[in-house]
């Protein structure tokens, strides 16, 4: 080493690591992967919270706008001809389609815009009796608006005795177990299958009925008996009554 080597390196003295060459590579500690979980929670909270809120709101309209849209028609119906929708002008009966059965579809249209009739806006014209929504899986379904004459049980006059007198209804098929819920809840103010305007179909003519809730709930799968709690099966529907005022 020459003697200029040697005052180079006094003046200059060569630069020693400290650290290692390569850093271990750490895992998220247990505080950082709460704080992450506790986030991911807040997220999928919230996008729940906000489906429940959207669903119930569509739930509302459906009541409000479209089944009780629906019973203004059939009263303006009366109102306007003097007869229940489908029944004979020159003999009435008082029973919607004179008690041949259902009148639904482009026959129940039909009638009540030839009485001029003003009809809810329903899935879309020619189509004012359905009205498409999701269950609570995020599926669609259909409810579907009709009307018939069926036996409804009713008080008789010896206190806590029933009778089967023949009834005016509205029938809804098509209905989750939850969005019947909401109507019977928003109609007759609790929840009943067996009483009140609004009844479950196999509950309205029961002679001897006893208060009960729906016969299924939205963890039932479309076609199967037993739930089954599944988040991608199409909720189980229902069939229900709803008791016109004439």
């Amino acid at each position: 080493m020459t003697r200029t080597d040697l005052k180079m390196n006094t003046l200059y003295p060569p630069v020693v690591r400290t650290e290692p060459l390569h850093r271990t590579q750490q895992g998220f500690s247990l505080l950082e992967l709460s704080v992450v979980l506790a986030v991911i929670g807040l997220i999928v909270a919230a996008v729940t919270i906000g489906r429940d809120v959207q669903r119930n709101a569509v739930y509302q309209r459906i009541s409000s706008d479209f089944v009780q849209g629906w019973a203004m028609a059939y009263d303006n119906f009366v109102t306007a001809t003097g007869n229940v929708p489908g029944d004979l002008a020159a003999n009435p009966s008082g029973r919607v389609n004179n008690g041949a059965g259902a009148l639904c579809g482009a026959a129940l249209i039909g009638a009540m815009q030839a009485a001029g009739i003003p009809l809810p806006e329903g899935r879309t014209a020619g189509s004012q009796d359905r009205f498409v929504y999701l269950d609570s899986n995020g599926n669609p379904q259909e409810v579907q608006v009709c009307f018939n004459s069926v036996a409804w049980a009713e008080p008789n006059a010896v206190p806590g005795t029933f009778v089967l007198r023949n009834r005016n209804v509205m029938t809804l098929a098509g209905l989750t177990p939850s969005l019947a819920t909401t109507l019977d809840s928003s109609i007759d103010g609790h929840v009943d299958a067996a009483f009140g305007r609004v009844r479950e179909q196999a509950q309205a003519n029961v002679a001897a009925p006893v208060s009960t809730g729906w016969s299924v709930d939205d963890g039932v799968a479309h076609g199967a008996a037993l739930a089954t709690n599944l988040d991608e099966s199409q909720v189980a529907v229902v069939l229900a009554y709803f008791k016109m005022n004439r």
